[in-house]
């Protein structure tokens, strides 16, 4: 079974130990790029991208402006269909849920199709605490499961591993859980495919329960639609005698002529393809046809937290296509596990504050701040979301949280202090006369130099001081400041240069 992201340190921390990591440099680098330049290639074929993005976004937003009659609507559709219908309002809730229904039939295993909602509740880890093993079978999260290794990309979860390590985790894992990987197994990428589908055929054969999420779930038709490149979630929706699909509240389009947008846009940002080559949607129980209970938990787990907030339910909008992490230049540095979530990335570092609430945990805190701020992601998001907006409000609402802290950081404190100086001109003199003289020493004695000759300030004293102008090239302050050099040449009596004349100027 996979690792968990549970006291995961907070982003800055993690961040710097994955930077030293350079063969994980290596493999995102590569992956990123190759992802970046297919995206670009399909984009590029279609002439009204922009009016498709609008249309894209558009159709999320008016769920989520509806959302709770689009949700009742749902509901109706799906058991009219001859679906059951929960309500999950946290992750332990829908675990128990999809427990619960998996040993009322007496089963040991599930089969799983790629989801980020099943993932985002820990159900592989609680269905393991019962004693149900649950199977991922797209190839990227079978590589993350056998290896007991963490996901790092929404889209391509073993994005960190090259070829070679994923010939050596088959080898040395398959047997232990299934059909063992050939003795000969090479690296290529189809013959590793092949020991995969090999593997996973027998328990594709065996289950009695599949699990699945949702890339969409449509109010009028009560419609779940899943889209992958592979197969096996075709596999999982169909063979089962039961299929359970936990599904985000926020999935939902109000009608089936919604996918239309939604369906182009998302192949083309994800994989970088024309169109998905598997796009499976089932409404409910067809008699004879696929599984014959078919379940459907429609999970909140803090989405009504995040729709409350006018800024950041934008978020919600997501399709979880991870275009914004392939273009992160943060990202394509650090990876994913450095954002200790299964959101990583630049929605990650939004989405995650948004469902768990700010103030709640250092990690969770830190991820706002694991941004450049570039606007990469914006461009690129086939729904428009504005993450660095939300990123900036999110950054306020963690420093507003440390208002009232007993101890206040650092930060807080030098703010404080500013703004003190700040407030008074005569305040404000007396420290340019002391920084001009911490000017004249540095300018004597600092051996770094800025470009031009200028001498830099190096690293400040203090702790929170130190950690700051250690990553910066502080200028040191001039020897003489524009006050007193105004004083000096207009004479002391002087107010400014609002007094000056006309032909002083």
């Amino acid at each position: 079974m996979t690792g968990t992201f549970v006291g995961m340190p907070a982003f800055p921390t993690a961040a710097r130990a994955a930077l030293g990591d350079t063969q994980l440099r290596h493999n995102m680098a590569h992956a990123t790029g190759v992802i970046r330049g297919k995206r670009a290639a399909v984009v590029g074929e279609v002439e009204a991208w922009e009016d498709l993005r609008l249309s894209g976004a558009a159709v999320k937003e008016t769920a989520l402006r509806d959302l709770d009659v689009q949700l009742e609507t749902l509901e109706a559709s799906l058991v009219a269909g001859g679906a059951i219908v929960h309500w999950a309002r946290d992750a332990e809730e829908a675990c128990r849920i999809v427990a619960d229904v998996a040993k009322s039939h007496g089963v040991d295993e599930v089969v799983k199709v790629k989801s980020m909602a099943t993932a985002e509740i820990g159900l592989n880890e609680a269905l393991q605490a019962e004693g149900i093993a649950a199977w991922e079978t797209d190839l990227a999260e079978l590589i993350v499961q056998l290896a007991g290794d963490l996901p790092s990309h929404i889209l391509v979860p073993a994005i960190h591993r090259n070829r070679a390590e994923v010939r050596e985790i088959f080898l040395r894992e398959m047997a232990a859980v299934g059909r063992p990987a050939p003795a000969d197994l090479t690296d290529e990428p189809a013959v590793l495919a092949g020991a995969a589908r090999a593997h996973l055929r027998e328990k594709f054969l065996r289950a009695k329960v599949g699990v699945s999420g949702a890339n969409f779930a449509v109010a009028e038709t009560g419609t779940l639609v899943v889209v992958e490149s592979e197969g096996n979630g075709r596999m999982c929706l169909t063979l089962p005698e039961v299929l359970v699909s936990v599904v985000g509240i926020e999935k939902v389009v109000p009608t089936y002529a919604d996918l239309d947008p939604l369906l182009r846009l998302l192949p083309r940002s994800s994989t970088g393809e024309r169109m998905n080559p598997y796009t499976s949607t089932w409404s409910g129980v067809t008699p004879g046809d696929g599984p014959q209970e078919v379940h459907v938990v429609l999970l909140d787990n803090g989405r009504t937290n995040a729709l409350a907030d006018d800024v950041g339910r934008q978020a919600l909008r997501c399709i979880r296509c991870s275009a914004c992490l392939n273009v992160c230049p943060v990202y394509e540095r650090t990876g994913g596990h450095a954002y200790g979530s299964v959101y990583p990335g630049p929605i990650g570092a939004i989405l995650n504050p948004l469902l768990k609430g700010t103030g709640v945990d250092a990690q969770t805190d830190s991820l706002p701040y694991a941004s450049s701020l570039c606007g990469a992601c914006f461009e690129v998001c086939p729904v428009r979301i504005d993450i660095p907006e939300v990123l900036v409000h999110l950054r306020a609402k963690v420093v507003d949280g440390h208002r009232d802290d007993r101890r206040p950081k650092a930060e807080a404190v030098a703010m404080k202090g500013a703004a003190y100086v700040l407030s008074d001109h005569r305040r404000l003199a007396r420290v340019e006369r002391l920084s001009g003289l911490g000017g004249r020493v540095l300018t004597r004695f600092g051996k770094k130099r800025l470009p031009g000759g200028r001498a830099a300030a190096g690293a400040l004293p203090g702790p929170g001081a130190s950690a700051w102008s250690g990553a910066r090239d502080l200028p040191a302050p001039p020897r003489e400041s524009f006050r007193a050099w105004w004083a000096r040449t207009r004479g002391p009596g002087s107010e400014g240069p609002s007094t000056t004349k006309e032909g002083d100027r």
